[in-house]
C-alpha cells in the first residue's frame, strides 16, 4: 500500500506540536531536552527564513515527523551550506522509506537556496539511519565532530 504523504513547510503556529515532537526525539535519541531553550531557538528559526526552515511529514493526515534545516557558509564547500539539524520520524511509521524522501526533498530544497554542501550528524549506535544516509549520498569523513557550547545559560 503506498502511503499518501506530504512535507508540510511549518510556520510559528506549529511550535507547540514541533516541541511535542522534538521532546519525543530528544528521548528517543537520549538527547538532553532542555524545553525553553528549545523553544527559545525554534520560534527564532520559524521567524527568521535566513536561518533556515522547518517541514512537518504528514502521512495519510497524521503528523508522522519533522525535520529542520539550519543555513551557514563554508569557504570549505565554496559557499552557502546547510546542517539537517533534526529528522525525526515516529516509529509507527519508520521503515517506509519516508527518511529516503524526506532527505531527497531536503537535497531539492538545498538546490533551489543555492547550499553547495549538506551535512548532518547521527549517532554511532544509529546503525539503521546511518544506512539510510549513505544511501542517499552522504559520505564519512576522517574527522569528529567537535563543539563547543558557548550558550551562558
Amino acid at each position: 500500500m503506498k502511503l499518501a504523504f506530504h512535507f508540510l513547510e511549518a510556520t510559528p503556529n506549529d511550535l507547540e506540536l514541533i516541541i511535542t515532537l522534538m521532546r519525543e526525539y530528544y528521548e528517543y535519541d537520549r538527547l538532553q531536552f532542555d524545553e525553553a531553550a528549545a523553544r527559545g531557538a525554534l520560534q527564532q528559526l520559524l521567524q527568521e527564513p535566513a536561518f533556515g526552515r522547518v517541514w512537518l511529514l504528514e502521512v495519510d493526515h497524521a503528523i508522522a515527523g519533522y525535520f529542520a534545516l539550519c543555513l551557514g557558509f563554508s569557504l570549505e564547500y565554496h559557499g552557502r551550506d546547510a546542517f539537517v539539524d533534526e529528522i525525526y520520524i515516529r516509529e509507527a511509521y519508520r521503515g517506509q522509506g519516508l527518511g529516503n524522501r524526506a532527505l531527497q526533498f531536503l537535497e531539492t530544497e538545498c538546490r533551489a537556496l543555492g547550499v553547495q554542501a549538506l551535512h548532518l550528524e547521527v549517532e554511532r549506535a544509529n546503525t539503521n539511519a546511518q544506512e539510510v544516509y549513505r544511501k542517499n549520498g552522504f559520505v564519512d569523513h576522517d574527522r569528529y565532530l567537535m563543539t563547543k557550547s558557548l550558550s551562558t545559560s
